[in-house]
């Protein structure tokens, strides 16, 4: 049995820790809003914005617990978003509004432009015929991976650049194969992003002056490219999470801009199996192509001009059969952005 001296000691010492916690206010409650983000792809030099401000405490700054996982194609992410399993992602805008014109209910929009200038390519081979004229491509075996944001854009690129595709073979590929294939005379050209299958090449022996990149960009295909998605309902229940996200990133994607070397040390914590040098000229690449381009030098990153937008939609309708179900408004949401000036790079 408890003395009644000891008795009377807790007592008074439970009466005095329900005094002070009757008098001084609770400790605020920290749990951290949590977001599964799926990238496009695997973890290259590209990813560096978004691998910095996770790293950097950025996201964990806004109040959210984000982890990041690799991607297989800029069309397989939009999915993963729309169904919830991912709360937010990073896709091909053209895909997202395709996707949206089968089916306007699906739970997905785009909030922060990334790559402003999509970088959708046709690389090939000069030795096998390939030039950087499109006409090059007639009459030649094409190498496309079903899931792949360039290839979701053929049908777009041939009828603005004028080729003749009745002699085109197309080979469905997987992404492991692709670059190889192209390397030995399998395809005489591949579709991807240019700066992923570029260096690709390089790595698999291919000499710089033997590979011919088409830009569809730079023949007459004015579209975007791969934006930061979001799952609609996770956005309107938590929109400041959505906000703080893309506050967080914009820091993520300054700091790669301005220090690649940083960037590409935090992709290379996921994959060490990477060169490093390669990683670095990969990001150089896209941060020049794609990213810091003139309309974000002069309006910051993250935001679309939405008469543009709205010209690529009518520009898919033409090629890709939409059915007029989507308009630039339910493809982009424009609302979470931060302010301009935290959105400029360096």
């Amino acid at each position: 049995m408890l003395s009644r001296r000891l008795f009377s000691s807790l007592a008074a010492t439970a009466a005095l820790a329900f005094t002070l916690g009757l008098s001084m206010p609770a400790a605020p409650a920290h749990a951290e809003t949590p977001i599964k983000f799926t990238l496009d792809w695997k973890f290259e030099g590209p990813a560096a914005g978004f691998l910095l401000a996770l790293d950097k405490g950025y996201f964990k700054a806004e109040g959210l617990d984000v982890t990041i996982d690799s991607g297989n194609g800029s069309v397989e992410a939009i999915p993963r978003v729309a169904t919830g399993a991912y709360q937010m992602g990073f896709g091909d805008i053209n895909s997202v509004i395709k996707f949206l014109d089968e089916d306007a209910s699906q739970k997905v929009k785009a909030v922060y432009m990334v790559y402003e200038r999509p970088t959708f390519a046709v690389v090939g081979r000069k030795a096998l015929g390939i030039t950087e004229d499109p006409k090059s491509l007639e009459g030649k075996k094409l190498g496309a991976p079903p899931p792949d944001g360039a290839f979701a854009q053929w049908k777009a690129f041939k009828q603005v650049a004028g080729i003749d595709d009745s002699k085109i073979t197309i080979e469905s590929i997987g992404f492991p194969v692709r670059e190889p294939m192209l390397a030995k005379g399998d395809v005489d050209a591949v579709f991807g992003f240019a700066f992923s299958v570029i260096l690709n090449l390089k790595a698999q022996g291919v000499p710089a002056d033997d590979i011919a990149t088409i830009l569809m960009a730079e023949h007459g295909l004015n579209l975007y490219g791969n934006s930061v998605l979001v799952n609609t309902d996770f956005a309107e229940a938590n929109p400041e999470a959505v906000k703080g996200f893309l506050k967080a990133l914009a820091k993520g994607f300054a700091d790669a801009v301005a220090n690649p070397a940083e960037g590409v040390a935090a992709v290379l914590k996921r994959n060490e199996t990477l060169n490093s040098d390669i990683e670095l000229e990969r990001l150089g690449m896209a941060n020049a192509m794609n990213i810091k381009t003139p309309y974000v030098v002069e309006n910051g990153m993250g935001g679309v001009d939405m008469a543009r937008l709205s010209a690529s939609i009518e520009t898919l309708k033409l090629s890709m059969g939409l059915k007029g179900n989507v308009t630039a408004e339910r493809v982009f949401d424009a609302s979470y952005l931060p302010a301009k000036e935290e959105r400029m790079l360096p």
